[in-house]
């Protein structure tokens, strides 16, 4: 009888069985290493996709952080227009390791980027870190400062209270300032402020620097949270645009690749840290493509339904996800079906900017 170390492996270890497995069946994982409960306070961060994750969660009754919900005189339409809710904390899109890193370090005082304040035609104003939050921009610089204020203190509360937080992994590609090395989410002419190619520079970051700037923000975190678990995820969609020379395709798997080895990093050093594979259940040769739209990168609601599904089976706590299907109301339409899931997959994302 033979004997090695490929025999008696979980059904997941060998491609010929779990690479056979199609549709909603597919499931990459063998293991979770911990649960997210009713009560379990979840806070989210990261690249557009980031916000499936939060829908999901508020549709399904777990407790999805909010601490920038708008004030209650505004409408739902006007707090999403203005992307209160979006994610746990006003940020906008935060689409690489660099930003996290520096968006806590801001919050918390521990770094202060010369550049504040972005033109945005003649008489308005954006924040360079969050430059789509406010629709128009601010109408003064220190309406832009009151606000800025007011947000970097709710993301220190969002750290030190949250249970759980969902990061995704966008890119590596970003802009920083040259002075100070600020990172922005979108390169400066885009939606505010006037690029200078003395002033900016561009930087793909490497999978060790990311590794590094992530390492970096779980200290910090524990720092505030000594609690606290991180569950990191690497978003499926391609770039929309790449400034660093190659074609999109290969600047593409270049940044994904990069994410997704500076995850699996820290998820095997840290026993806080889990990876969940949104990016496998959309990406993998055994779905065949199936789940990107015409245009080859926005995803279609049949793949956000099936990322989210696998992740209320390994993720969430099994009894009280049951619960929540259970509750789910039996006489809901097809047509009803469809417009909840056409409203989870719909997110907002600063990065089609680059495509205009």
């Amino acid at each position: 009888m033979k004997k090695h170390p490929y025999i008696g492996l979980p059904e997941g270890a060998y491609w010929k069985r779990a690479a056979a497995k199609s549709g909603n069946e597919f499931a990459p994982l063998v293991d979770f290493p911990f649960k997210i409960d009713r009560d379990t306070r979840v806070a989210t961060a990261g690249s557009c996709f980031a916000q499936h994750i939060a829908k999901w969660l508020k549709r399904s009754g777990y407790r999805y952080v909010v601490i920038e919900p708008g004030h209650e005189v505004l409408s739902q339409g006007v707090r999403e227009k203005f992307q209160y809710g979006t994610f746990s904390a006003r940020y906008g899109n935060i689409y690489t390791c660099r930003q996290l890193l520096q968006l806590f370090d801001r919050a918390y005082g521990a770094y202060s980027p010369q550049e504040t304040v972005w033109q945005l035609g003649e008489s308005a104003f954006v924040d360079p870190f969050r430059p789509n939050v406010q629709p128009g921009g601010f109408a003064t610089r220190e309406e832009l400062e009151i606000d800025r204020a007011q947000h970097l203190s709710s993301v220190r509360e969002m750290f030190e209270t949250l249970d759980v937080f969902v990061f995704t992994l966008g890119l590596t590609e970003a802009w920083k300032n040259k002075e100070d090395g600020a990172v922005y989410p979108l390169c400066p002419g885009v939606a505010g402020g006037e690029y200078d190619s003395d002033k900016y520079e561009f930087v793909n970051f490497s999978a060790s620097e990311c590794e590094e700037d992530l390492s970096a923000f779980l200290r910090r975190l524990k720092s505030v949270n000594a609690s606290a678990k991180v569950i990191l995820t690497v978003s499926p969609v391609p770039l929309v645009a790449t400034a660093g020379g190659n074609h999109v395709v290969q600047a593409t798997t270049y940044s994904k690749s990069v994410l997704r080895v500076a995850a699996e990093a820290l998820s095997q050093s840290d026993d806080s840290v889990a990876y969940f594979p949104s990016y496998e259940i959309i990406c993998s040769p055994i779905m065949r493509g199936t789940y990107f739209a015409d245009d080859l990168r926005s995803i279609t609601e049949a793949g956000v339904e099936h990322v989210m599904s696998v992740f209320s089976h390994w993720c969430l706590d099994g009894e009280q996800a049951a619960e929540v299907r259970a509750e789910a109301p039996v006489e809901k339409s097809v047509g009803h079906f469809r417009e909840e899931m056409t409203s989870i997959a719909e997110v907002l994302c600063d990065e089609e900017l680059l495509a205009e």
